[in-house]
């Protein structure tokens, strides 16, 4: 990369994700911008480049140096990208990126966890606990969608209680309870088809109104 800024270096990096598949000779490179490049934009783009295009295993690697990178967008973007990776992300990093103290890497964290975290106990409450008392509220929000989108049932307490929070998540709440049936989740329903956001009441009549199993 011999571009005279790092904005052009990372350019032509990003370029190399919209071409066709790395070989791994072309990919390694990349996996050592992601290592040591001194500026995060390239790094972000040399990631995405790899988990685009390049072998599974390569961008793995990448990723793994990515999730725990000293700049948050570096962290961020690492989230963002882990439901492209599926199971070659291990669960105990997406759990990791969810305490981060940066708010938008663990709303891509929750994200992702919910794409993909059926039948683990620990990342069910995790998410519980970020749904409840993150002071994020945008993480909060998301950690109710990922478990809405998980329908385990022990997340049910967090979704319920999140029924009681700012517009936007009781919301996203609401939402979530489709994925869920019993007397908690009705009386939720009713008391979301009054409340004083008219979001909120939409999205309660909207459930309502599905067929239920």
């Amino acid at each position: 990369m011999n571009s005279s800024s790092p904005l052009e270096r990372a350019a032509a990096v990003a370029a190399l994700g919209l071409a066709g598949r790395l070989s791994d000779d072309d990919a390694r490179p990349l996996v050592d911008l992601v290592r040591a490049d001194e500026d995060a934009r390239v790094r972000v783009a040399a990631l995405g480049a790899l988990v685009r295009r390049a072998r599974r295993t390569l961008a793995r690697d990448a990723w793994l140096v990515a999730a725990s990178d000293e700049h948050a967008a570096l962290r961020r973007r690492a989230a963002e990208l882990a439901p492209a990776l599926g199971r070659n992300v291990p669960l105990r990093a997406l759990r990791t990126l969810l305490a981060d103290d940066d708010g938008l890497v663990a709303e891509a964290a929750a994200f992702a966890l919910g794409e993909r975290a059926h039948g683990s106990t620990r990342a069910v409450d995790e998410l519980a606990r970020a749904a409840t008392t993150h002071a994020d509220p945008l993480v909060r929000e998301a950690a109710v969608a990922a478990l809405g989108a998980l329908g385990d049932d022990r997340g049910l307490p967090a979704i319920l209680q999140a029924c009681t929070d700012k517009p936007a998540i009781r919301r996203r709440a609401v939402l979530a309870l489709a994925a869920f049936d019993g007397e908690d989740v009705e009386a939720a329903l009713d008391t979301a088809l009054a409340d004083n956001d008219w979001q909120v009441r939409q999205a309660a009549e909207d459930l309502r109104a599905q067929p239920r199993g």
